[in-house]
């Protein structure tokens, strides 16, 4: 199989089948995607596809030939956080941490397609994204600061 991670190709000796979220971390070494929950229902295994959020326990690795994965690793560039990233520190977010990576993705994906979310469409779109720590009104802040941060 081929395919394109945060900008780099891959040819990776694996089923067709096999989840895109096991491609990244057993064989790309990419473990900053989180598996949560294996049925696309907890949001901690997103990435981006072609710039959508997606989860990636759910993607068969061979529909993915020709299309963009960026992962938590690729979202920010060198020493430039991405302002989704920057603003998650600033606002101190994170408890725990482990579902972190996929709210970012998530958020960050929003942003792109939405600069200026209304506080119901922040909530619908991240409802599918899950933090046990309960962070969600920091996670609302850091949402609503990263906007700032992006122009929005």
């Amino acid at each position: 199989m081929q395919l394109t991670v945060n900008g780099t190709y891959h040819e990776v000796d694996v089923e067709g089948d096999t989840p895109l979220l096991w491609v990244l971390r057993d064989h790309l070494g990419l473990t900053g995607t989180k598996y949560g929950c294996g049925i696309a229902q907890c949001g901690a295994c997103t990435v981006h596809i072609d710039g959508l959020a997606v989860r990636s326990c759910q993607v068969a690795v061979d529909t993915l030939e020709g299309a963009e994965v960026v992962t938590i690793e690729g979202l920010s560039q060198e020493d430039n956080l991405h302002p989704v990233a920057q603003a998650w520190i600033e606002t101190q977010v994170a408890q725990c941490g482990y579902c972190q990576s996929g709210q970012i993705m998530q958020a960050a994906s929003m942003l792109e397609n939405d600069p200026t979310p209304s506080n119901e469409t922040i909530d619908a779109v991240m409802s599918g994204n899950l933090c046990r720590c309960g962070t969600y009104p920091r996670i609302r802040a850091a949402i609503r600061l990263a906007q700032t941060k992006m122009g929005g």
